[in-house]
C-alpha cells in the first residue's frame, strides 16, 4: 500500500520508517525535504540513501490537494481554491499585511455547526478533510507564494479559521498542527497558530492537552438566549461551560489569553446594552476581543453594521479595560472575507435545502432593521 507521507507528523513518521527498517534520524530527514523545502520528488533527497528513496519510491507518495484555482483580491489576499475529491473543494487564503503572512486553513469540507450568517455553514457538510488535506493547504500555498527578498517564507501566522470547525475534526487535526510547530518542517511558535472554535467544550481540553496553541473563540453574542440562534452549537455547550473552558485552557498557557470573535450584525448583537453584557460575561477570562464586520453573501438575512456603531461598541469595550481590535475586511472582492467561504461541497448533511430559511426564522425582519 503507498501512503502519503502528508499524513504523518514526527511520530509517525518515525513508526513508519521504522517499519521499513530505518533509522528515527531519516524522519527529520524527511521531514525537512517535504515541509521545509517543499520537494515531492523522492530522487531530489539528496541526502537519503538510495536504499531509502528506493522504498520511498515504491510505498510512498507527498500528496497534496490540487489547485483548481489561484485568486488575487486588488488588496493582495489571495485566494486558493482546492480539490479534495468526490466534487468537494475548499478553500484557503493569504493575507498579507505589514511583516505578517496570515494563511486561513480549512479543515473541513463544509461544517455541520449551521452558524447562521457563514456561508459555509449555509452550504452544509460532507467530510472531514484529512491531515494530508489541512497540511497540504500549507504546502502548497508555501510553494505558490515563494519566500521574500531576504529568503524568508512569506507565511508568519496559520489560523484554522477557514471552512469548517477544527474540534470536530479533532484526530486529523493534531498531527497537522504539530507540524505547523515541528522545526524540520514548518517551524512556527505556537503563538503563531491559532485554532478558532465555535465552542466544542470537550474539544478545547483535548486540546490543551495535546497541541496548546493560540485559541479563538467565535463568540458573536452576550447571552445564551441571542447565542443558541446564532451559534446554534451553544445549546449543548452554553456560555458557563465555554468560559470555564477556556479558564482551563489557560491554565496549560499561563501567559496567553483568549481572542473572542464577535461578528457584528445590525440591530442584533451591536447595541450598547450587548458591549454591557459582555464585559460582565468575560470579567473573570484574560482575553481581547476581535470584533468583525459583517461580509454578507445571496441571501443571508443580516446586514452589516454601520461603522459609527462598530466604533462605538469598541469604544466600550475598550473603556471597560478590555483590548479590543476591530478586523480590517480583506478580500471581499473575490469572496475571501472572514464569513464568505465556501467552497464546493456536497452536502451530505441536506442542510442546503432548508438554510435559506434559517435566518429569517431565526430574526424576523422587524428584529434585523431595528
Amino acid at each position: 500500500m503507498v501512503v502519503n507521507l502528508l499524513d504523518f507528523d514526527a511520530e509517525n513518521m518515525t513508526a513508519w520508517l521504522s517499519q521499513q527498517d530505518e533509522k528515527p534520524f531519516r524522519a527529520r530527514q524527511v521531514l525537512r525535504w517535504m515541509h521545509r523545502f517543499g520537494e515531492s520528488d523522492f530522487n531530489k533527497m539528496s541526502d537519503l540513501a538510495k536504499s531509502l528513496r528506493e522504498k520511498l519510491l515504491a510505498h510512498a507518495s507527498v500528496m497534496p490537494p490540487l489547485i483548481i484555482s489561484d485568486q488575487l483580491s486588488d488588496d493582495g489576499t489571495r485566494k486558493f481554491l482546492f480539490d479534495v475529491g468526490s466534487g468537494n473543494a475548499v478553500e484557503t487564503v493569504f493575507i498579507p499585511e505589514g511583516q505578517r503572512g496570515t494563511l486561513c486553513v480549512s479543515s473541513q469540507a463544509g461544517c455541520a455547526l449551521e452558524c447562521v450568517f457563514c456561508s459555509t455553514g449555509r452550504q452544509g457538510f460532507n467530510r472531514n478533510l484529512t491531515t494530508a488535506e489541512i497540511i497540504g493547504q500549507v504546502w502548497q500555498a508555501n510553494r505558490a507564494l515563494g519566500r521574500d527578498p531576504a529568503g524568508d517564507r512569506v507565511i508568519s501566522n496559520v489560523v484554522m479559521m477557514g471552512m469548517g470547525e477544527p474540534l470536530t475534526n479533532f484526530e486529523n487535526l493534531i498531527p497537522a498542527l504539530r507540524l505547523m510547530l515541528d522545526d524540520n518542517a514548518y517551524g512556527l511558535s505556537r503563538r503563531r497558530v491559532t485554532v478558532s472554535t465555535s465552542g466544542i467544550v470537550p474539544a478545547i481540553d483535548r486540546l490543551a492537552q495535546a497541541c496548546p496553541v493560540a485559541l479563538a473563540v467565535s463568540l458573536h453574542a452576550p447571552t445564551d438566549g441571542l447565542r443558541d440562534k446564532l451559534v446554534p452549537i451553544n445549546r449543548k455547550y452554553p456560555l458557563a461551560e465555554l468560559l470555564a473552558a477556556c479558564q482551563r485552557y489557560l491554565q496549560h498557557a499561563p501567559r496567553d489569553f483568549i481572542t473572542f470573535e464577535y461578528v457584528m450584525l445590525d440591530g442584533v448583537n451591536d447595541r450598547d446594552e450587548d458591549a454591557c453584557a459582555l464585559l460582565h460575561l468575560v470579567r473573570d477570562v484574560p482575553c481581547k476581543f476581535n470584533l468583525i464586520p459583517f461580509n454578507p453573501f445571496p441571501n443571508s438575512g443580516f446586514r452589516r453594521s454601520s461603522a459609527d456603531r462598530v466604533r462605538r461598541f469598541s469604544s466600550l469595550l475598550s473603556e471597560g479595560g478590555l483590548v479590543t481590535t476591530t478586523r480590517r475586511t480583506r478580500g471581499d472582492d473575490i469572496d475571501a472575507a472572514c464569513g464568505q467561504l465556501a467552497g464546493k461541497v456536497q452536502d451530505k448533511s441536506k442542510r442546503t435545502l432548508r438554510s435559506a430559511t434559517i435566518a429569517v426564522s431565526a430574526f424576523p425582519r422587524t428584529e434585523l432593521t431595528q
